[in-house]
């Protein structure tokens, strides 16, 4: 392992893209000086190796604003997180230099893209960073937004198994992002619209007597903005607030590898989902009993494919150590061995916790601003869909206020389009799902997912879509309880009562009917 630096583009005029038929060059607004300043950041091969003399990597809890912040930013897991963001990947193209959008991941680039599009002078900051995830998406959800071409595989059938060898079909196509195609078209989206960007780190964003946010970055640079929009992942409370007292962040964590293999069992038409079967074959408890994991599989080819351990969710995080024991005793237990190792993939997203306080003045867009699915853990197709929308409302603030201050009644418009009160009764009704899952052991969740597909088709589809409103979500809950086994169904009695999710829904919903009622 080894310690990578800030990288320095103090000598870089211009940057091109090399990758794109274009050829266009990204103007740059300023010249600026670098130091030669560590972020902390690690980088890993998958194949290993040591380092040669570099220092150690070390999480500094200081970087954080709590530590729920710190549990956002990876928690005890942190140096898998940091290895997984900063790892080798192929090349992927730059963009080079100003400010409204801070954080270069696929909602920081299509948000930064969209304000520009619509006449805004825009900015990006953060790390220059390649995108390092797997990114699994439904193929219709990407082809409406033009995504189409992003995509490098598509698995026609979809399907599901809990504890026998009778497979759940989805119905629906699921495709596998290429992260380098994703890359460059949100690249050349930005490109083309005129954003400019500089690669630094945000320290702080303060107000100025003028009404200006004044946004701090660790090379010593203050650069000036009408609206400053965080989009750098769920770890953003230095820079942002959040509302206090909300729900408590849980956890989903997978570890992942691309493999040559020999005797895959799976079809390589097939993507699975979702595998919940014993990985080992034991009646005995063990840790599968308390951290009930699932296979998600990806077979590219018969030989070639990326297998993940899954942790669902969980109050504290299952280690990347064993997801890997355990994917590797599981793909032992199917019969399958690894030729050879591609890459190696820690997969660590926050979900659930507090909602943005939505008086504050700074925006916030992406995971920052908790659109994070809390059943699924699925957040960029919301992003990339919403992006569009989100800008346009940021585009009429500073329109209509090209003479006054931003202030929080201005920036409180902004809030609501990202979380109107229907987005509120649905997320509330997510994070009460999230709090029954958790306390779930294996056959738990086997029960619950049992009684699950055998919902309506529209009725389970449309929930792993995110595609079931607040009211259609209250007939999803009424009919799964009506089918549920009588413990699960006592579970679900109990939860409600028990636990403060419970009571955060009902109130959520209730006060949507009082607002009609006034």
């Amino acid at each position: 392992m080894e310690c990578v630096g800030a990288r320095n583009f103090a000598a870089m005029a211009v940057s091109t893209f090399p990758s794109w038929s274009c050829r266009r060059k990204f103007p740059v607004v300023k010249r600026y000086s670098y130091r030669n300043i560590r972020f902390g950041l690690c980088s890993a091969r998958a194949s290993g190796g040591g380092s040669s003399g570099s220092e150690s990597c070390v999480a500094v809890r200081e970087d954080f604003a709590d530590e729920e912040d710190f549990v956002k930013a990876g928690g005890s897991e942190i140096l898998f997180v940091q290895m997984q963001q900063n790892k080798d990947m192929d090349e992927q193209s730059k963009l080079v230099d100003k400010v409204l959008v801070i954080g270069c991941g696929p909602a920081g680039l299509a948000l930064a893209a969209e304000s520009a599009k619509l006449g805004l002078k825009v900015g990006l900051i953060g790390p220059d960073l390649p995108f390092t995830n797997n990114y699994g998406v439904w193929e219709d959800e990407f082809n409406d937004l033009g995504l189409q071409k992003c995509i490098e595989h598509v698995w026609r059938e979809t399907i599901v198994y809990l504890d026998d060898d009778k497979p759940i079909t989805i119905g629906r196509a699921y495709g596998r992002v290429s992260r380098r195609l994703l890359h460059e078209e949100l690249l050349r989206r930005c490109v083309e619209s005129g954003v400019s960007y500089l690669s630094s780190k945000v320290d702080s964003i303060t107000e100025a007597s003028d009404g200006l946010r004044l946004v701090a970055c660790d090379d010593n640079n203050v650069i000036p903005c009408r609206l400053a929009t965080v989009a750098s992942g769920a770890a953003s409370g230095k820079l942002l607030q959040y509302e206090v007292g909300g729900p408590r962040v849980c956890v989903q964590t997978a570890y992942g590898v691309e493999v040559e293999v020999e005797n895959s069992p799976y079809d390589p038409d097939q993507m699975v989902f979702m595998d919940y079967r014993d990985y080992t074959n034991e009646k005995v408890r063990s840790l599968e009993a308390e951290y009930p994991t699932f296979l998600y599989a990806m077979p590219m080819t018969k030989s070639r494919l990326f297998f993940e351990e899954t942790c669902l969710a969980s109050k504290d995080v299952m280690p990347f150590d064993l997801l890997k024991k355990k994917l590797m005793l599981r793909l032992d237990t199917l019969g399958i061995r690894i030729l050879k190792t591609y890459e190696e993939e820690w997969s660590y997203i926050p979900v659930g916790g507090s909602l943005p306080n939505t008086e504050q003045k700074n925006l916030a867009f992406g995971a920052a601003a908790s659109m994070v699915h809390p059943a699924t853990g699925y957040s960029v197709v919301r992003s990339l869909s919403e992006a569009p929308k989100y800008a346009s409302v940021i585009a009429e603030i500073l329109t209509e206020e090209t003479t006054k201050q931003i202030n929080s009644n201005i920036s409180r418009q902004a809030w609501d389009t990202l979380w109107p009160p229907e987005r509120k009764r649905q997320r509330a009704f997510f994070l009460f799902g999230l709090a029954l899952i958790v306390q779930f052991d294996t056959e738990g969740i086997r029960s619950f997912f049992r009684t699950f597909f055998r919902l309506p088709k529209w009725m389970w589809q449309g929930f792993l879509g995110s595609t079931l409103t607040s009211g259609d979500l209250v007939l999803f809950a009424l009919y799964m309880f009506v089918i549920s086994p009588n413990n699960l169904r006592k579970g679900l009695i109990n939860h409600l009562i028990s636990d403060p999710t419970g009571a955060t829904m009902i109130k959520t919903y209730l006060k949507e009917v009082g607002n009609k009622h006034v």
